[in-house]
């Protein structure tokens, strides 16, 4: 997470170099050029983390312009500048501003203040968990629905197709079987749980020279919906070097937000596995297939789970890499 500090007093800038020295990130004081408006606009973004040092009302009235989504809105923190309180007050499980209060605390002495109620009455927070094992969830619609079966008391039954390290936390139960379950952490669709999709899945991609943008959407589109896989779980591209330029294939990675890896054809043989092969490709190219051993390669030799498929002068394929959950939610 990118952390970013907004004092507006001398003392409160002297607290956010502190937590800037303690927990890394940028401390500036709001004045001259720095204006609130602009600074908040600025560092507004999905992953980073916004810490007001000063009141409530300031941070609020700051981030209200700016809000889009809890998918997709960045954590945002007030502490006062005594550094007693650390107050979350937007993406506090999904963003990690509750995890990046904790952790002011423990830089500062500040008590985190934590008022969603799965927090205030000591159960599990499903997507606190989801972001720390590094899962995305499918339907952020459905997580109200989990919570409040677990206020009314309600055991959580959860199905995972990995093993989870540790215990199951109070009110949660591990079940064999989809059937029947409240949550899933799967890469497949679970039905109608709540879809904890882990971010594991490199996509590889071989394109001819200027396909657009919209045409590896649709591609991509159609090979979801025939795997019945989740988006949220890739979390790289990755191609062969000469297609690295490919303004169409970058503007697809920029629009997801997922990095673009690209390998050398000599990378690219190096990649064991059982991989489709094409002597036209490998003419072309100087490999004989380049999405699957891409996937594979950005997926550190894991699984090839879906292989090459090919249509409007796209081929893509996926490939898993390792993934272990346990049962911690809290850093």
């Amino acid at each position: 997470m990118k952390l970013y500090y907004l004092a507006f007093s001398a003392r409160g800038l002297a607290l956010a170099q502190k937590l800037a020295a303690s927990l890394g990130g940028e401390a500036a004081r709001c004045g001259g050029a720095v204006t609130l408006q602009n600074w908040t606009e600025a560092h507004f973004e999905t992953g980073a983390g916004l810490v007001y040092i000063g009141a409530c009302g300031i941070a609020v009235r700051a981030a209200a312009p700016f809000l889009q989504s809890k998918e997709t809105d960045p954590a945002v923190v007030a502490v006062d500048e005594q550094g007693r309180y650390a107050v979350p007050l937007l993406s506090g499980h999904l963003g990690g501003a509750n995890a990046l209060a904790r952790a002011i605390g423990r830089a500062c002495g500040a008590q985190p203040v934590l008022t969603a109620a799965t927090d205030a009455g000591g159960l599990f927070p499903v997507d606190d968990w989801a972001r720390r094992q590094g899962c995305a969830v499918a339907d952020v619609h459905k997580i109200k629905d989990v919570s409040a079966a677990l206020l009314a008391g309600r055991t959580l039954r959860l199905c995972s197709d990995w093993p989870i390290a540790g215990t199951p936390p109070a009110g949660v139960t591990l079940t064999d079987g989809r059937a029947g379950c409240d949550a899933a952490l799967t890469l497949t669709d679970p039905g109608p749980a709540l879809w904890l999709a882990p971010r594991v899945l490199a996509l590889g991609v071989g394109c001819r020279r200027g396909t657009s943008a919209a045409a590896l959407e649709e591609a991509l589109a159609g090979l979801l919906a025939r795997e019945k896989l989740c988006a949220k779980s890739i979390c790289k591209v990755c191609t062969i070097d000469r297609k690295a330029d490919e303004e169409g294939l970058l503007s697809f990675c920029a629009a997801r937000g997922w990095p673009l890896e690209a390998y050398t054809a000599d990378q690219l043989r190096e990649t064991e596995g059982d991989f489709t092969s094409s002597a036209f490709v490998a003419r072309t190219v100087g490999v004989d297939n380049v999405c699957e051993r891409a996937a594979v390669r950005g997926a550190d030799g894991g699984a090839l789970l879906v292989k090459k498929q090919a249509g409007g002068g796209v081929t893509l394929a996926l490939a898993a890499r390792a993934f272990a959950p346990d049962w911690e939610w809290t850093e």
